[in-house]
C-alpha cells in the first residue's frame, strides 16, 4: 500500500503531511499530527460540533474564481478530502496573516462577539461555535448581508451547548456585523491553492479523480475500493467501528458530479453535489421545502454530505428518499460501460444494498419539475426539532384536477428496510375524489401497508397510526383546514396532530 502525501494552506502556509492512511479522519490529523487541541472531540459523530473547522475551495463564478466557505466537522471528515483546500481552525482566526484586521492584536470578530456577549461558559463547545461563527461571517457579514436570528439559528443548527441556553450565542452571531472588519485576502489565497498539486490517479491509496471519464476508468480498476461521496456515513465507520480501507475512491472532486442543472425539463442535481446545494436547488422550486430541508442535519453535516452519498448509502431512515421517491426521481448510474436509469425506489434492493455494479457509481439524480395542479409535502418526525434521526419521514405528492386525484406518489422512510413507495395507498388515492372519505380509506391502507418495527425512536404501531395521522393532517393542509407546516417537530407534538378532527 501506497500512503499518500496530503497538503492544504493553512495560515497562508502549505501544509504537507506524508504517509496519512486513508481512514485517518481530518480531527486526528489536527490534534494528533499538527498538535491543534482547539479543535475539540465531544461525539466523534457529527453530531456536537465541538470539531467544527471551516474550509475554503474555489470555485467558478459568474464574475471569476472565487472562495467558497463551508463549516465542516472535521471528527467525520476523511483528511485527504482536503488535498488542495484552505482549512482554518479556531487557533487560526488571530495567526493567519491573510486575515487582515483594523489592528495586529484584535481577536477575530467571531471571538470578540463570543466574549463580550458572554457566549461560552464551560468552553468545550466554544471553539466549534467560533468556527460555524467564521463560516456564517465570511458567507454573509462579508458578503454585505445583515445576520437576522433566524439566520443565525439556521447556521449553527449543528452546534450543541449544554451551558449557555444558546441566547448569548445567537446575540454574538448578530454582533459580528458591528465590529471592526476582518477580511481575508482571497487573492492571495486563490493563488497559492492553484500552485498545489491534484491528487494522484494511480499509486495512491487515497484516489481522488478530477473528471467523470476519470472516475469511471478508477472505479473499474479498483472496484473494492471504499466509494467516498463526503464521508458523513463513511466516517462513522471509522470513528465507531474502526474500519480500515485498502483504497479509497472519492467522488467529490468530479466536476461533472458537482453540476447542478435546472435549465431543463427536469432538475439535474450531480451526485456529489451538497446537501446544502441541492437542496437550495429543490427549495427553488419547491419553496414549502424549506423548514424540512433544514431539519435534514444540521449545517456542516449538510455542508460536508452529499445528496448522491445520501442516495447509496439507502439507509432506511434517511430523509432524502422518500421525498425523492414522492418527486418521480430517477437515478443514473455510469459505468465504462455506459448509463442506465432507475426509479429510486426500484434502486435498493436490501438494507444498505442496492443495484450498483461492482464497475458503477451514482453520478447524478434526475427529478421533474413541478407542473399545474401538484401538491407536495414532506413530514419528518423525531425527538429532537434540530440534528437527529426521523422515526418516520413521508412525502407526498398528488395530481389534482377538479376535486379528483390524478396521480399520487408516496414515499416513506423509518417503516421498512430500505426507503420505500407506498403502492396500495397510491392505489386507492388515484381516481378517487379528494374527499373525507377518500382520505380515510387512504389512511387505514397507509396504517396498513408496512409493518415497521420497534426500536428506541418509536414503536411500529406508533408508527403506522402516524403514518395515517399524517394523511390525514395533509389533506386538512390540502383543503386550508390545518396550518400548512413543511415539517412535523418532537413526538410530543405528533401526539397533539394525532387527535387532531378530520
Amino acid at each position: 500500500m501506497t500512503l499518500s502525501v496530503l497538503q492544504f494552506i493553512r495560515r497562508g502556509q502549505t501544509v504537507t503531511l506524508h504517509d496519512v492512511p486513508p481512514e485517518r479522519t481530518l480531527l486526528e490529523v489536527l490534534r494528533e499530527d499538527l498538535g491543534c487541541t482547539g479543535t475539540k472531540e465531544g461525539c466523534a459523530e457529527g453530531d456536537c460540533g465541538a470539531c467544527t473547522v471551516v474550509i475554503g475551495e474555489a470555485v467558478a463564478a459568474p464574475e471569476g474564481e472565487q472562495l467558497r466557505y463551508s463549516a465542516i466537522n472535521s471528527c467525520i471528515r476523511l483528511a485527504h478530502s482536503v488535498q488542495g483546500l484552505a482549512l482554518w481552525t479556531v487557533e487560526d482566526l488571530t495567526r493567519d496573516p491573510l486575515i487582515a484586521r483594523a489592528a495586529p492584536t484584535d481577536i477575530h470578530p467571531a471571538q470578540s462577539a463570543m466574549v463580550s456577549c458572554h457566549g461560552s461558559q464551560c468552553g468545550f463547545c466554544t471553539p466549534g461555535f467560533v468556527m460555524s461563527l467564521f463560516g456564517m461571517y465570511q458567507n454573509r457579514v462579508c458578503q454585505g448581508q445583515a445576520i437576522s436570528r433566524e439566520q443565525a439559528q439556521h447556521d449553527l443548527s449543528g452546534n450543541l451547548c449544554r451551558c449557555t441556553g444558546y441566547r448569548p450565542i445567537l446575540d454574538a452571531a448578530q454582533q459580528m456585523a458591528d465590529l471592526p472588519r476582518a477580511q481575508v485576502d482571497e487573492a492571495a489565497l486563490l493563488a497559492q491553492l492553484k500552485k498545489l498539486p491534484a491528487p494522484p490517479l494511480e499509486g495512491a491509496d487515497y484516489l481522488a479523480p478530477r473528471t467523470l471519464a476519470e472516475l469511471l476508468q478508477a472505479r473499474a480498476d479498483h472496484p473494492q475500493a471504499q466509494i467516498v461521496a463526503g464521508g458523513t456515513d463513511v466516517g462513522l465507520w471509522v470513528t465507531k467501528q474502526f474500519r480500515e480501507f485498502g483504497k479509497v475512491l472519492d467522488v467529490t472532486r468530479v466536476a461533472e458530479l458537482r453540476a447542478i442543472d435546472a435549465s431543463g425539463e427536469q432538475l439535474v442535481i450531480g451526485a456529489a453535489a451538497t446537501l446544502t446545494q441541492a437542496f437550495a436547488a429543490l427549495q427553488a422550486l419547491w419553496p414549502q421545502l424549506d423548514e424540512f430541508a433544514a431539519r435534514f442535519a444540521g449545517l456542516p453535516v449538510r455542508n460536508a454530505g452529499t445528496l448522491g452519498g445520501n442516495v447509496a448509502n439507502g439507509s432506511p431512515i434517511g430523509d432524502s428518499m422518500p421525498l425523492l421517491i414522492a418527486l418521480g426521481a430517477q437515478v443514473v448510474l455510469a459505468s465504462l460501460r455506459g448509463e442506465r436509469h432507475l426509479a429510486i425506489e426500484d434502486f435498493y434492493t436490501g438494507y444498505r444494498k442496492n443495484q450498483l455494479a461492482a464497475d458503477e457509481v451514482l453520478v447524478r439524480i434526475e427529478v421533474p419539475k413541478p407542473r399545474a395542479g401538484q401538491l407536495l409535502r414532506a413530514y419528518k418526525v423525531s425527538k429532537r426539532t434540530d440534528d437527529d434521526i426521523s422515526a418516520v419521514c413521508l412525502a407526498i405528492q398528488l395530481t389534482l384536477l377538479d376535486g379528483q386525484v390524478q396521480t399520487a406518489s408516496i414515499g416513506v422512510g423509518g417503516v421498512a428496510a430500505t426507503p420505500v413507495r407506498a403502492r396500495a395507498t397510491e392505489a386507492v388515492l388515484a381516481g378517487a375524489p379528494w374527499n373525507e372519505t377518500s382520505v380515510a380509506q387512504a389512511a387505514d391502507t397507509l396504517r396498513h401497508e408496512f409493518q415497521p418495527l420497534s426500536d428506541m425512536r418509536a414503536s411500529g404501531e406508533y408508527r403506522r397510526a402516524l403514518l395515517a395521522h399524517l394523511l390525514e393532517r395533509y389533506w386538512l393542509e390540502s383543503t386550508g383546514s390545518g396550518s400548512v407546516l413543511a415539517t412535523l417537530t418532537p413526538l410530543a407534538q405528533a401526539a397533539a396532530v394525532q387527535k387532531a378532527p378530520v
